[in-house]
């Protein structure tokens, strides 16, 4: 079985510079390799959702979770992912909150624009995408499911909360039940999933420790990733890196900058609201655009649609 950890980086390749290149010129350079390349490989982070509209505080999350900050207090439900990790005192009521988080930020969200227009960028290509988002946008945007590795989960997903067998459970059906139950931020006690195996707690198939259920499709996913990386030594292409952060940086951003120094036929695209610098001694194949990641998406789909147009 293929090991996707040789892939894993714990250290950043070299020193890092912001580019002062003008925009418009950072975004016709990023085109041109987008239009040369063979192989396009996608590291998607949470900042690539949350710049396409699915963020995690302020507006979004008071709209949706007011009854949960009113009942357990400000100071602990002060946004989505610090909801997550407040110790809910039973069953029903993490289920409340968990049943309500996945359909606000699985279910019910359409494709929305910033990962269709890169679906557009990309589809006649020969990509992949790597990703720790656990929102199935990619899915949702005609992004072929082979052609994903979403390491750290799916909000769509259960599994035995001690991983006693690796086998995971679509909880769609089950999470709208939930929150059509749900009353004073509880659900039902009937509705509390039990694992089918050792009949204990269940919970979200999220990485947050050592009983993440690693089942087959998750392992089949991980060689096709393998088999891509191993590709793109001999034919080159595209490292396009989106929201990419210092949360999770071993598993996306470390592993492109180790291949970007190693392959000197890769370049790297890397969008970034707040980081987007680069690699110093990588300067002259990499290219880092800040700001607003939806516009540099659009300007990229536009610049894209636009050579091709003229090569016509």
């Amino acid at each position: 079985m293929a090991d996707w950890r040789q892939f894993l980086s714990s250290a950043p390749v070299g020193d890092y510079v912001f580019q002062d290149a003008p925009y418009e010129e950072q975004v016709k350079r990023a085109s041109a390799w987008i239009e040369e390349a063979e192989t396009i490989l996608i590291g998607a982070g949470a900042g690539a959702s949350a710049a396409a509209g699915l963020t995690y505080s302020g507006e979004r999350f008071h709209n949706d979770f007011g009854e949960f900050i009113e009942k357990y207090g400000s100071a602990y439900m002060t946004d989505m992912y610090a909801a997550g990790f407040y110790p809910f005192p039973t069953q029903e009521a993490k289920w409340g909150y968990w049943s309500k988080h996945s359909m606000v930020n699985r279910f019910l969200p359409p494709a929305l624009p910033l990962y269709r227009q890169l679906y557009e960028i990309v589809k006649e290509k020969d990509y992949f995408v790597l990703t720790t988002n656990v929102d199935h946008q990619f899915q949702k945007s005609g992004f072929q499911v082979e052609r994903i590795f979403a390491t750290q989960g799916d909000y769509g997903n259960i599994q035995c909360e001690k991983g006693c067998h690796r086998s995971i459970y679509d909880a769609g059906e089950l999470f709208g039940q939930m929150d059509r139950a749900r009353q004073d931020c509880l659900i039902p006690s009937e509705m509390v999933p039990k694992c089918p195996v050792c009949g204990g707690h269940m919970t979200m198939h999220l990485r947050c420790d050592q009983y993440f259920v690693e089942d087959e499709d998750w392992h089949a996913a991980a060689g096709r990733y393998r088999a891509f990386c191993e590709k793109m030594k001999g034919k080159g292409g595209v490292l396009l890196e989106l929201g990419v952060g210092f949360n999770t940086p071993a598993i996306i951003r470390f592993p492109f900058e180790k291949m970007l120094e190693e392959n000197k036929n890769l370049s790297l695209i890397r969008l970034n609201r707040d980081e987007a610098f680069i690699p110093e001694d990588c300067e002259g194949r990499a290219v880092g655009i800040g700001g607003d990641m939806a516009k540099a998406i659009l300007d990229l789909s536009g610049c894209s649609a636009h050579d091709e147009k003229a090569g016509d």
